[in-house]
């Protein structure tokens, strides 16, 4: 009899065995199952969140701010540099109306005759660039500021242009010189100050490489 019993709870230690191997097995399929969905979900989460993301950064890459740029005509050049940025423009340039290639080395000792772009809507990165004269001057009817073109092998007319930009104009292997016309002998310094009054050789003479010859007089000077 002792042996039948032993025998019976055998058995029924195996049977809870092997009912626990099955459970343990169910539980770890499940966790394994639940793991992958859980993990699909979160990378199907991150890739829509990525996209939004480049899409909102390109969208901002794109626009470009614009600002209202007010007219500053008849104003003192440091007043509208300041104001213009004010406005939020900061590309700024200015340069001589008259057509001297003069530097405004202090902008208050100059005013604005125009402005390009003129008043009104634009890209805040826009170059904005003030035609200008010193405030004892006038304006002149027409902006001759823009840069003199390059003389090639045909010497152009610079009667009444400035010497500084005769000698832009020149190729920079061009030798040159320049005397006063007055008669006075003075040295040629500020050659944005001077005039030219005659040349050799004449305007529409072949250059290619010959000295060139440029009698002036001071702005203001009869010649």
């Amino acid at each position: 009899m002792m042996l039948t019993q032993l025998g019976s709870l055998g058995d029924t230690m195996h049977t809870r065995t092997a009912a626990a191997a099955v459970a343990i097995a169910a539980l770890l399929t499940l966790t394994a199952c639940e793991g992958t969905d859980t993990s699909s979900d979160s990378g199907r989460g991150r890739s829509s969140q990525d996209a939004n993301d480049k899409a909102s950064t390109g969208n901002d890459a794109a626009k470009t701010d614009t600002a209202k740029l007010p007219d500053m005509r008849g104003k003192g050049l440091q007043s509208a540099q300041d104001q213009a940025q004010e406005a939020g423009f900061y590309s700024l340039t200015s340069h001589d109306a008259l057509g001297r290639d003069r530097m405004q080395a202090f902008d208050r000792n100059w005013k604005v005759c125009s402005q390009t772009p003129t008043a009104g809507e634009h890209p805040t990165d826009t170059r904005v660039d003030f035609a200008t004269v010193k405030l004892e001057e006038d304006c002149p009817a027409k902006d001759e500021g823009t840069a003199p073109e390059a003389a090639g092998s045909t010497m152009p007319d610079f009667k009444g242009k400035a010497v500084k930009v005769a000698r832009r104009a020149l190729d920079s292997s061009t030798s040159i010189t320049v005397r006063d016309s007055s008669g006075q002998g003075r040295m040629v310094l500020l050659e944005s100050n001077w005039q030219v009054c005659s040349q050799e050789p004449p305007a529409g003479a072949k250059l290619d490489g010959r000295p060139v010859t440029l009698a002036a007089v001071k702005f203001g000077e009869s010649c």
